[in-house]
């Protein structure tokens, strides 16, 4: 009875585990996604206000502004 006893904490244990490795797994996965979604809206952020600059000084040299 000991045997079976200690058999099923053990599997108990493992199934533990195995569910904290993979809890932990898909954290890790969340965050490099979350980070990568970062770094893209930074880019995105930086390209629209190069193109914005970009816009501003077309106008400005289109209406002579520019010196």
């Amino acid at each position: 009875m000991a045997d079976n006893s200690q058999n099923l904490s053990y599997q108990i244990g493992e199934a533990k585990g195995q569910a904290q490795e993979k809890a932990s797994n898909l954290m890790d996965k969340a965050s490099d996604a979350a980070q990568s979604t970062k770094e893209t809206i930074q880019e995105t952020g930086q390209q629209m206000m190069v193109k914005a600059q970009d816009a501003v000084d077309s106008v400005k040299d289109a209406t002579g502004l520019k010196k």
